[in-house]
């Protein structure tokens, strides 16, 4: 509190001064509908779009790329808006994409996800982005195509479409209850849901296969293994790998807790970076994963990783 306010320009009795000792949480900008992919087929033009929050500062920036979930049918990218603004308050540019789903299929989505980090990559001076410091993140399905992108920086085939002249690669990647098997998505959770993911409707198999039609009668999963483990980060293991952050829920009924347990497991048998958090409780998007606690470590976690300069 000022103790002496007259001074000041605007003054009257009766104004309530407010000191403001420092001003270090940055302005946030939003960018929305931004078209960052066209695919185009037949008869038609796909447009893919992202939400950008960019800080409002002047040095390069590090860089989220946020995969929302949705069960391989929808990709609604303006949520998780808790996560994206801690994200951005930290100074990084947060960029939420969308990318195709079923009945589009693999690997749609995992292109979708490379053309994403290219884009920014292309755009960087317009956002003010720092290209050696691009981090994924995604939940669920989304989970899967920041896992897949983060895996498959040596896989030139499916870096398709446009700034081919940019690189995919990523430098960290962050993974909420998200899918790195699809052979075993509902492992443990019970005869039920194995009866489910045995079927040639669950997403995991229209992804894979398509939708039964005309004389395809559809096709499960486990029909052609070698394809769903190619399809799958669990498949990706060798090579180069940036650092992970895995979290999952303990009560999660929808993905089980196999599914981050064994890519953790993986990636350290490999000698690969990663970091493994297990929520007490947590099921699968609800508000334990709204919380402080959780927003909080993962904001931490890519300012470790990525909120520095590379010399």
């Amino acid at each position: 509190m000022d103790t002496n306010p007259t001074h000041l320009f605007g003054y009257t009795d009766g104004a309530e001064v407010i000191d403001i000792d420092s001003a270090n949480t940055p302005i946030i900008d939003v960018i929305s509908h931004v078209i960052y992919s066209q695919i185009k087929s037949l008869r038609s033009m796909k447009q893919l779009s992202m939400t950008l929050l960019v800080p409002r500062t002047d040095a390069p920036k590090p860089t989220i790329v946020y995969f929302p979930g949705g069960g391989f049918t929808s990709a609604i990218h303006d949520k998780y808006i808790q996560m994206r603004m801690a994200l951005a308050q930290q100074g990084f540019v947060v960029a939420a994409a969308e990318y195709r789903t079923i009945p589009e299929q693999f690997p749609a989505p995992v292109v979708d996800g490379k053309t994403a980090v290219r884009y920014l990559r292309e755009h960087a001076h317009e956002y003010g982005i720092d290209v050696t410091r691009i981090g994924v993140l995604g939940d669920s399905a989304g989970g899967y195509v920041a896992q897949m992108v983060a895996m498959t920086s040596d896989v030139q085939k499916w870096d398709l479409g446009q700034y081919l002249n940019h690189s995919s690669k990523v430098q960290a990647a962050a993974t909420v209850y998200g899918i790195s098997n699809l052979l075993n998505i509902g492992e443990n959770l019970g005869h039920n849901i194995d009866k489910v993911h045995a079927s040639i409707s669950v997403p995991e198999a229209l992804l894979l296969h398509g939708i039964a039609y005309h004389s395809f009668p559809g096709a499960t999963v486990t029909s052609d293994p070698k394809l769903a483990l190619e399809a799958s980060p669990m498949g990706h293991l060798d090579g180069d790998k940036p650092p992970f952050l895995i979290l999952h829920g303990s009560a999660d009924p929808l993905v089980s807790p196999k599914q981050s347990e064994q890519l953790y497991k993986a990636l350290k048998a490999h000698h690969h970076g990663a970091d493994y958090w297990l929520v007490k409780g947590a099921k699968h998007g609800d508000a334990y994963w709204y919380q402080p606690q959780i927003i909080n470590r993962v904001t931490q976690w890519f300012n470790d990783k990525l909120n520095h300069t590379p010399e």
